[in-house]
């Protein structure tokens, strides 16, 4: 029997970004006692970095998707490999246009005319 029955999500991302977040709030926590506003900027700006490649890393196979995964798939070392299509739900996916962020809206479906042709009908409200 395993150490543990649940899916808590440790994944590369989640430890990578946790270990930088943990360095930038430990240099504003510095920046906070000594009033340095560089050390402030700089605790910022790890912070921001810590973000950034962990959506990076989600994007690459090395996070997880939201919900629970298979037990197959608990293991730190073990990629997740639909991260390329993007994940259903997932807001780090929508916003590098992946998943169900990425589908066409209704305005991309409306024919535009070429030059000199009529508009095409389209329906009023109601009908």
């Amino acid at each position: 029997m395993s150490a543990h029955q649940y899916d808590e999500g440790h994944t590369v991302a989640g430890w990578t970004g946790f270990g930088i977040a943990t360095v930038g709030t430990t240099v504003l926590g510095v920046g906070v006692c000594l009033v340095s506003v560089p050390l402030l900027a700089g605790g910022l700006a790890i912070v921001v970095v810590s973000l950034l490649v962990t959506w990076a890393l989600h994007l690459t196979g090395w996070g997880k998707p939201p919900g629970r995964r298979p037990r197959a798939e608990w293991g730190m070392r073990v990629r997740d490999l639909s991260a390329r299509a993007g994940h259903p739900g997932c807001v780090g996916c929508r916003m590098a246009g992946r998943g169900q962020g990425a589908r066409r809206t209704a305005v991309e479906d409306v024919p535009v005319p070429a030059v000199g042709e009529p508009a095409p009908a389209t329906a009023g409200p109601g009908g």
